[in-house]
């Protein structure tokens, strides 16, 4: 693109743009000349696809904002109406980042205008009940306006279809060549009224619904520290555990309010480096039984225990450990129907779901294929997401996962008992399935083009010792999975182990899923075997970064 391209494209869209922030921001860099800011931010446009958008918020098609809103919107009532659905109703959700109610109301006028039913959710709520309510309310689509656990600056575009789970191909291309075909936004129309606002009718219903993942007369005596990471989990969180009746959890009263800033936390993501500590701090004054920690958006749910060996007394579960204690405390409760995970997630599922004799089926990374599996009873992603009410919420859902490992450590609470324990029990019965991450961020999006063509074009023989026995491109597909841009490597020797590399589809972020089963006879075996587990996990990293160039 010539510099006079780059004028020409800029004052175009300064020309449509409604927004004065955005106006007013790209003015200045148009007067001021700076012309690598301009290239950066007109370079292409922002790719709608299975995650719908997501992006840092600013003037240009490459950044999220109020035109680039408005078109994904267009196109998407474009698309229902050419399915059919003209007249039917789209429900619009969003969280308490930065413009999220600026996008959430464009959305609904784009509807209305396009010949839709547009009802918007009352306030900022967390991502489930935007889930909940299109099965609800009977709604054609949904649309929520969240970035999740992103950084601050950034926000995001997630829609779902009818069913109530999100897109998946081709709907997303299909939606995504009608935001191409959208000329100028001045041919969408936008009236200023003509949609719902809902009232707490829809949320009320869902935390009627909450009820339902627990056991009547089931425990309900474990203690809490809570953070909601300065999202909007609070409300929803401690209504749900008040009709449950579980003692109120102590909250963590710097990250209780919404505070699209997220002023305690490098990102707001409990996986994070430093993101729990001020949780822990609460927790060591007032020794809970576990603490809870939702997302900004409240689709997640991590937990913590208590553990004298690690500093500060406190541990994370990872993912996958909270995944399969979900999955034990449900095979307990009677659960039938399938147990479902991506294949990014640990095989401590399939082995539960086999010992159960209930079904089990592995998908692609995120909820919107695991919603989909037939005869879904629970699913879990390795990234803190749970599926624990299917018939309700088609996602994930931090509400409901924090009250079912609630009531779980209640339970055992009862018994004199712990999750750490219950962990315990699995890794005797199954095998100790140890799982980690190399997550590299980077600035630069060829660094991980780079070090996947890297492994493509040499892949690893040996990993930590143990020999490579099967390299498979998952860009070609499986019998039983659809093409995605991933690699997986199976690994046997003393031990077995499985690697998934793959580009983050929300993040700057390449991701490698790292998995060790090491057997283990009796429980006086797991010590010895976790000190196996992470020294082989440690090498793994080390061998795989060196592969990859990293």
């Amino acid at each position: 693109m010539t510099q006079d391209d780059l004028l020409t494209r800029a004052q175009a869209w300064l020309a449509e743009d409604p927004d004065s922030e955005t106006r007013e921001e790209l003015d200045e860099l148009i007067r001021t000349g700076a012309n690598g800011e301009l290239a950066a931010r007109f370079a292409g446009t922002l790719q709608f696809g299975t995650a719908g958008l997501r992006g840092e918020l600013g003037a240009g098609p490459m950044r999220m904002n109020r035109s680039v809103v408005i078109r994904a919107a267009a196109g998407l009532a474009a698309y229902l109406k050419a399915k059919g659905q003209d007249g039917g109703l789209v429900v619009i959700g969003y969280d308490a980042r930065y413009k999220s109610a600026d996008f959430a109301r464009d959305t609904a006028a784009v509807m209305t205008g396009a010949g839709l039913r547009a009802a918007l959710l009352p306030r900022p709520l967390p991502t489930p009940v935007l889930a909940y309510a299109i099965r609800h309310l009977g709604a054609v689509a949904g649309v929520e306006v969240t970035a999740s656990h992103n950084p601050p600056r950034d926000n995001g575009y997630k829609v779902y279809l009818g069913d109530g789970s999100q897109i998946v191909p081709p709907a997303d291309a299909e939606i995504a060549a009608e935001i191409a075909a959208i000329r100028s936004l001045h041919d969408v129309p936008r009236p200023e009224t003509g949609w719902e606002i809902l009232g707490d009718e829809v949320l009320d219903a869902y935390l009627e619904r909450t009820d339902a993942v627990l056991s009547p007369g089931s425990p309900r005596t474990a203690r809490t520290v809570y953070t909601a990471m300065h999202g909007v989990g609070k409300d929803v969180l401690t209504a749900a555990f008040a009709r449950a009746g579980f003692p109120p959890p102590a909250l963590v009263a710097a990250q209780a309010e919404p505070d699209p800033a997220f002023p305690t936390v490098a990102f707001p993501n409990p996986e994070e480096p430093g993101a729990m500590d001020l949780a822990f701090e609460a927790a060591r004054a007032v020794d809970p039984d576990l603490v809870i920690a939702n997302d900004p958006d409240a689709d997640r749910c991590a937990v913590a225990v208590p553990d004298p060996e690690v500093v500060g007394g406190w541990r994370m579960l990872r993912g996958d450990e909270v995944g399969a204690l979900l999955a034990a405390h449900l095979v307990h409760k009677g659960a039938t129907g399938v147990f479902a995970e991506s294949i990014v997630s640990s095989s401590l599922l399939g082995r539960i779901a086999e010992a159960a004799g209930v079904g089990y089926e592995e998908t692609l990374t995120g909820f919107k294929w695991i919603a989909r599996v037939e005869g879904l009873r629970y699913g879990y992603e390795e990234a803190l997401g749970y599926c624990v009410d299917p018939e309700g919420v088609r996602d994930k859902d931090g509400i409901t996962a924090a009250l079912l490992v609630t009531e779980l450590a209640s339970v055992l609470k009862e018994q004199g008992r712990t999750l750490t324990d219950l962990l315990d029990d699995l890794a005797v019965a199954h095998g100790l399935h140890a799982t980690d991450q190399l997550s590299v961020r980077v600035e630069d999006l060829s660094v991980i083009a780079n070090a996947m063509a890297a492994l493509r074009e040499r892949p690893p023989v040996t990993l930590a010792g143990l020999t490579v026995v099967s390299a498979e491109d998952l860009t070609k597909g499986t019998e039983s999975l659809p093409p995605t841009d991933g690699l997986r490597y199976h690994l046997e020797g003393a031990y077995k182990a499985r690697v998934i590399v793959r580009p983050s589809g929300t993040e700057p972020k390449l991701k490698c899923y790292l998995e060790v089963v090491v057997p283990v006879a009796a429980a006086v075996d797991l010590a010895p075997a976790r000190a196996t587990a992470h020294e082989l996990l440690v090498a793994i990293k080390r061998d795989l970064s060196a592969a990859a160039g990293l």
